[in-house]
């Protein structure tokens, strides 16, 4: 079993192959230039320097969202195109539950979350029981405070990671009265590696879809993030308008 993973739901965009459970590349790059301009090189580079042809492929995981509108539009564009092209399926992985794969094992709770602006964060919370993860708060767009009261209340210690450890430092250090640790930068990004790991036990489990079925899991944001949400789309359609190129999702 060949994966292809892709992650462009926030800053980073990521890639990465998984075959037999086991990671045989991941390409990760963050920085400030579009998706649509990084990720097909990306997975170019790395379907060649590992020596993989695309016909290798037997499914392609994708994070599914919450995130960048734009990222989240792009990734999945992309992914539409690759696994219509091979007639594979599409592994669709939540892009929190992705996030707390990276804190794997341990009685803390693990909180993902993502800037949504304007103090809101897009998060969940989950444990590791049984060997896996358990959802105990769904994937939800919510003040930052309404977060933090529920991790208080919930009385255990808890890890926090995303992106959201950076805009709100002050405020968890301020507000959170339980113990809790705040992962280091190599597991508070989105990596495709772990959408890659995800998808094989969705896959395994039958959680899987064709391209033409498959669609982005924005969840309902703010009013603030709805319209920066509508602002996004605008620029990417003027964005792919100038280059000459179609996006169909």
């Amino acid at each position: 079993m060949t994966i292809l993973a892709i992650d462009s739901s926030a800053l980073p965009v990521s890639c990465a192959i998984l075959r037999d459970g086991r990671m045989t590349a991941e390409f990760t790059i963050s920085i400030k230039l579009t998706h649509s301009e990084t990720l097909m090189p990306l997975v170019d580079d790395m379907l060649k320097r590992s020596g993989i042809s695309f016909d290798e492929i037997d499914a392609f995981g994708v994070s599914k969202g919450p995130g960048s509108f734009t990222g989240l539009r792009i990734g999945t564009a992309t992914v539409k195109g690759l696994a219509m092209a091979a007639d594979k399926p599409v592994i669709p992985v939540p892009t929190l539950e992705a996030m707390a794969y990276n804190i794997y094992g341990g009685d803390a709770l693990i909180v993902p979350m993502m800037d949504a602006r304007r103090k809101n964060v897009f998060t969940a919370i989950y444990e590791y029981l049984d060997n896996g993860l358990r959802e105990i708060m769904p994937q939800s767009a919510i003040p930052l405070r309404d977060l933090l009261e529920k991790v208080n209340g919930l009385k255990r210690s808890v890890v926090f990671t995303g992106d959201g450890i950076y805009s709100f430092r002050e405020d968890l250090e301020e507000a959170v009265k339980v113990p809790f640790l705040i992962a280091p930068p190599h597991l508070s990004m989105q990596r495709a590696g772990a959408v890659g790991a995800l998808a094989e036990v969705y896959y395994n489990k039958g959680k899987y879809t064709d391209a033409g079925s498959f669609r982005p899991d924005y969840i309902k944001a703010s009013q603030a993030e709805r319209e920066r949400q509508e602002a996004e789309e605008k620029g990417l359609l003027r964005e792919l308008s100038a280059g000459g190129h179609s996006l169909y999702v």
